[in-house]
Formats: structure tokens, C-alpha cells, sequence
């Protein structure tokens, strides 16, 4: 079987450091543009009634072609480990990805439209789609799933602090969207140092931060 790209999301994540740990963690913007062959109108026909899309898409920045059958996950400090497929570790033997976005709207009036834009996606800009199902929630949706070791990491948030300076300097959008990234706490499990600075990229700013206890700070904003 052979598998090509659809289309591309492109969202404020330049790296990977940063992008949310899931999708729908935080209320990150993207765009999603098709390749030439699939902008046919006929094949969003219905989408608009959809409020929740599946993306199937590629780890296109993990530079790996080997893959192991045991990870260390990064919540769980990355010194214990686990199997591959009890995680959603990128290193997979097909380094596939699959992730839940809310749609917001569809664009039929644009270059290069149709265009699809989407909220709580956890992909780096210029991440390749290879398909996008819509989400059926009497399905898809198990409220009462046991999730593992992941069930501990469940209620785990900090609080977030930006100086009234620095926050200014952020579009509000753009800044709702940063607090809820901070608060899921980008750093891997095994950094707690209280004094290191942390820096990473997000819908063009440049933000340092640092983290003491239950708190991210975030120190400047360039």
C-alpha cells in the first residue's frame, strides 16, 4: 500500500517544542491546505456538518527510520518505559499520527481554497495530512475508557503568570492559546530546574519561560 499527502496544517509551531503532548489540550489555530488534486469542492460535500474532524498525519519532524519496541514517555519523567503501542510516542514503525480538531469553518473563497481551519490541532507546521475522517461522537466518544498510565497525568496543570508588559505585547488570540499550552507544561518529566530558561517559537513570538514548582513564568517575549 502506498500512502501520499492530501494536504498540509499549518499552524504557530515552527519546532517541536511546545506543540501540546494531545490534540485539544489548547485552543492552537490551523489552516489546512490541499495538494491540487483533491480542492475539488465535490469532496467537502456535507463537511460543514461536522463539528469535530479525525487527521491522519505523519511525524514528519521525528528523523528516524528505525523504530523500538519500548519508548520512554516524556510525562513519565523519560526513564521508565513502556511499550510503543501504549503510547502515542512519535517513534512508531509507521510514524503516523492521529489527532481530534474542532472545525471552525471551511473556505471556499480563497487561494488555493477550499481551505479548512481547525482548532486544538497538536501538529507542526507543514505537517503532510494523509486523510481527515469526520469525528462521529456516539462512536468515537468513550467517557468511561480506563487510559492507563496516562489516567495519572489526567488532572496535572500549572498555573500560568505573564507579566502585564509582556502580555501586551502578544495578540489576545494568540495569547489565550499560549496560556493553555504553558499550563500543560512543554518541558520533558526529567527537567525541573527551577533556574533554566526555556525558549520556544509560537505564531511568531519568541517566548522564555521558566517553571518553580506548580508555576510556568514567562520571563520575555520577544
Amino acid at each position: 500500500m502506498i500512502i501520499k499527502p492530501i494536504a498540509k496544517i499549518y499552524t504557530g509551531f515552527p519546532e517541536k517544542f511546545g506543540i501540546p503532548r494531545q490534540s485539544g489540550l489548547a485552543q492552537t489555530q490551523g489552516r489546512i491546505v490541499f495538494e491540487k488534486e483533491y480542492r475539488n469542492p465535490d469532496a467537502f460535500r456535507g463537511l460543514e456538518g461536522y463539528s469535530h474532524l479525525w487527521l491522519i498525519w505523519e511525524f514528519s519532524q521525528c528523523n528516524t527510520q528505525q523504530w523500538t519496541p519500548m519508548v520512554r514517555p516524556p510525562r513519565l519523567g523519560g526513564n521508565k518505559r513502556m511499550g510503543v503501542f501504549a503510547t502515542r510516542s512519535p517513534f512508531r514503525p509507521n510514524s503516523l499520527g492521529l489527532s481530534s480538531v474542532k472545525l471552525d469553518r471551511i473556505s471556499f473563497a480563497e487561494t488555493d481554497s477550499p481551505l479548512l481551519y481547525v482548532t486544538g490541532a497538536d501538529l507542526a507546521d507543514g505537517t503532510p495530512i494523509y486523510d481527515i475522517k469526520p469525528y462521529l461522537s456516539y462512536t468515537d466518544s468513550h467517557p468511561e475508557a480506563v487510559c492507563g498510565f496516562a489516567d495519572e497525568m489526567l488532572d496535572y496543570s500549572l498555573k500560568c503568570t505573564i507579566p502585564d508588559e509582556l502580555a501586551k505585547k502578544i495578540e489576545p488570540k494568540v495569547l489565550n492559546s499560549l496560556i493553555d499550552i504553558l499550563k500543560n507544561d512543554p518541558r520533558p518529566a526529567y527537567q525541573n530546574d527551577p533556574e533554566r530558561i526555556y525558549k520556544m517559537s509560537y505564531c511568531g513570538y519568541e517566548v522564555e519561560f521558566s517553571v518553580a514548582d506548580d508555576e510556568v513564568i514567562v520571563r520575555d517575549v520577544k
